[in-house]
């Protein structure tokens, strides 16, 4: 088979919903997606803490706003995106000392990525609700 052969069969585009990645591929996508969120939340959660501290009406119509069902569910995704950022960027460090850079120890320090910050997710969501 020549190069251009090969060449001819390779996909125009990636479809990524049918592309199986592997596990340390969706935690890096994941960190990005925690990154952007995190950023996009910046304006109202800077917003709300301007409105917290400039008086008692104020203060309690941030706390109103806090308390609503939907903007609780809201900071949830935030304490995840913050843990999940938090988590990965310790294991992005560590890979760029060369530490866990193989197959395993790579597959293997996803899962704890994914893992740690789902517990740390639920435990300030349990003080949360």
């Amino acid at each position: 088979m020549t190069s251009s052969a090969s060449a001819a069969k390779r996909p125009k585009h990636l479809d990524l919903l049918r592309i199986s990645l592997p596990l340390p591929a969706k935690v890096s996508i994941l960190h990005r997606v925690s990154g952007a969120l995190l950023f996009l939340a910046l304006p109202v959660l800077i917003y709300q803490l301007d409105q917290s501290l400039d008086s008692a009406e104020t203060y309690a119509g941030a706390v109103a706003f806090f308390d609503h069902p939907l903007v609780k569910l809201a900071a949830l995704l935030l304490v995840w995106s913050y843990a999940h950022h938090f988590c990965a960027g310790i294991r992005y460090l560590l890979l760029d000392l060369h530490i866990g850079l193989d197959r395993v120890p790579a597959n293997r320090s996803a899962v704890i990525v994914l893992v740690a910050s789902l517990i740390l997710t639920a435990l300030v969501g349990a003080q949360l609700w």
